[in-house]
């Protein structure tokens, strides 16, 4: 594991050499400055806060599994935070691979303890969504719509494009341990890619969607507090996502909702409907060809892809 990345200064290097840095230097790209750790937990580490520990590192593999592999042993409790500028061995939901050029974009996980039934557990990447969209809706003034389960949307060029993503995995409980254990929520999101930086084409960014900022600490802090907002709603209700007003945003800002989708399930199943509605335990509701409703649940998928035409019944 890196050491923590040292402290931003006041103002980058002065002269000629402040434009042809080192290579692996910390002002290498100008455009792209590291995060000031300090800065960052004078700010979000605070007596009452959710956020009780801060760590940004230069590089690791994946801040998910190192988290995860702290919360297991006990190493960190709830409300820490671990950043990365850059991971080498980035994980989406079903393991899938993501990069990214260091700096490019925010790559952070949290740990959390709900305290609440485990059965409302699925709603927390739900919850992280809607978080993070509304952060970036008002530091970045860019419109993030949500794709269920664990997609952020922007529009870039009037097509909506896949920016980032929410990973949401299970603390293992210590043996004779009888709580449940916690979650760590990983989140990573393209902020200053270029069009010729995505790793697929049909991928978008931040900068690419026109947004009004693409300053990494604004917009990390706006999402960490809007998590810590969001989360103590959502907690203090019991994990109830109607009681705390969750359920009614996700719907308002979720993309999939009234689209006609495939749902590809393991041993090249396929479910095929109108995505009506996602109901108390976070499941998406599916309006069949025949009229009934189908619950799919985030686990049993493995794609969900749009489809033509529309379905009635």
């Amino acid at each position: 594991m890196d050491t923590p990345t040292p402290d931003r200064p006041a103002t980058p290097p002065a002269g000629p050499a402040a434009h042809r840095p080192a290579p692996g230097a910390r002002w290498t790209d100008l455009d792209r400055p590291p995060l000031d750790e300090r800065a960052l937990r004078r700010a979000l580490v605070r007596p009452g806060a959710l956020w009780s520990d801060l760590t940004v590192v230069a590089r690791t593999g994946s801040t998910n599994t190192d988290l995860l592999a702290r919360a297991a042993g006990a190493a960190v409790g709830e409300g820490a935070v671990l950043v990365a500028e850059e991971q080498s061995s980035a994980r989406g939901r079903l393991d899938r691979r993501w990069s990214a050029p260091p700096r490019s974009g925010l790559f952070f996980s949290v740990c959390l303890t709900p305290g609440v039934p485990i059965e409302r557990w699925g709603w927390l990447p739900l919850l992280a969504g809607v978080a993070t969209a509304t952060a970036l809706s008002r530091v970045a003034g860019v419109d993030t719509a949500l794709k269920w389960p664990n997609d952020l949307l922007v529009t870039v060029a009037g097509e909506e494009r896949k920016a980032g993503g929410i990973l949401a995995e299970r603390v293992v409980p210590r043996p004779g341990v009888a709580d449940p254990g916690g979650v760590v929520l990983g989140i990573g999101l393209n902020v200053s890619l270029s069009a010729g930086e995505l790793p697929v084409p049909q991928a978008g960014s931040l900068a690419l969607a026109g947004a009004r900022t693409t300053d990494r600490d604004p917009l990390l802090r706006a999402v960490l507090r809007s998590l810590e907002h969001w989360y103590g709603l959502w907690r203090e209700a019991g994990g109830d996502p109607g009681a705390c007003g969750l359920q009614e945003t996700y719907a308002a800002g979720c993309s999939t909702l009234g689209r006609p989708v495939r749902a590809l399930l393991p041993g090249d199943r396929e479910l095929r409907g109108v995505a009506e509605a996602v109901d108390g335990d976070g499941r998406l509701v599916l309006r069949t060809e025949d009229g009934e409703r189908r619950p799919v649940d985030a686990g049993d998928i493995v794609h969900l892809r749009p489809q033509e035409g529309t379905i009635t019944g």
